[in-house]
């Protein structure tokens, strides 16, 4: 499937095969794929939690509210961000690019975060977000269904994934077989209220 359809047909579908799984060649795929989502200073904040347990799928199901595709869904991540990745041996970031690369980029992480406790959390929510498409359109192009969740307790399945300090729960996102599709697409905001010409 070509980027276009993928982005034109991907939808929040919420019923899924409960007896299908992908296979492990399926998974590194999804999982390399995701790898290549962008992120400011590649600092890449992103932490998937593969959620395999059939106990705590259902307890995260409980925490959402009850939502099928919680249990249902071949994969279920809770997508968790390191909010202080960006002071986490940040040359590692960096480690591929040219010498003259690392020497502009590298030192700028550090005076452009520190101290700056929402930007922090702002840009690990940005990397989040932008991840979550990744795995979106990344599924839909490998013939698999989705759908992105912020409906659930957020303290609940922190403590369910026992989060470690100054992560923070970005979404859990389900990804398998659907077998029901979602309702039509509910409408657009015009063009012209979506772009500003220079200014508002």
């Amino acid at each position: 499937m070509n980027t276009l359809d993928a982005i034109r047909q991907r939808r929040a579908v919420k019923h899924f095969d409960p007896n299908h799984h992908l296979t492990t060649a399926e998974m590194e795929l999804l999982l390399d794929l995701a790898m290549q989502a962008p992120s400011s200073f590649n600092i890449q904040h992103w932490r998937l939690v593969n959620v395999t347990d059939k106990a705590l799928r259902a307890q995260l199901r409980e925490a959402a509210f009850n939502q099928a595709q919680v249990t249902e869904a071949s994969v279920l991540f809770v997508l968790a961000v390191d909010i202080k990745a960006w002071e986490k041996d940040p040359a590692r970031y960096w480690v591929n690019a040219p010498k003259e690369a690392q020497d502009i980029v590298v030192p700028w992480i550090h005076p452009f975060y520190s101290g700056k406790e929402q930007l922090q959390r702002d840009e690990a929510m940005r990397s989040a977000g932008i991840m979550l498409q990744t795995l979106m359109l990344s599924a839909k192009a490998m013939g698999y269904d989705s759908c992105p969740m912020v409906g659930f307790d957020f303290d609940k399945v922190a403590q369910l994934v026992r989060l470690p300090t100054d992560y923070a729960i970005g979404a859990m996102i389900v990804i398998g077989k659907g077998i029901k599709p979602a309702w039509p697409k509910s409408g657009f905001i015009t063009q012209s209220e979506m772009m500003i010409e220079n200014h508002f």
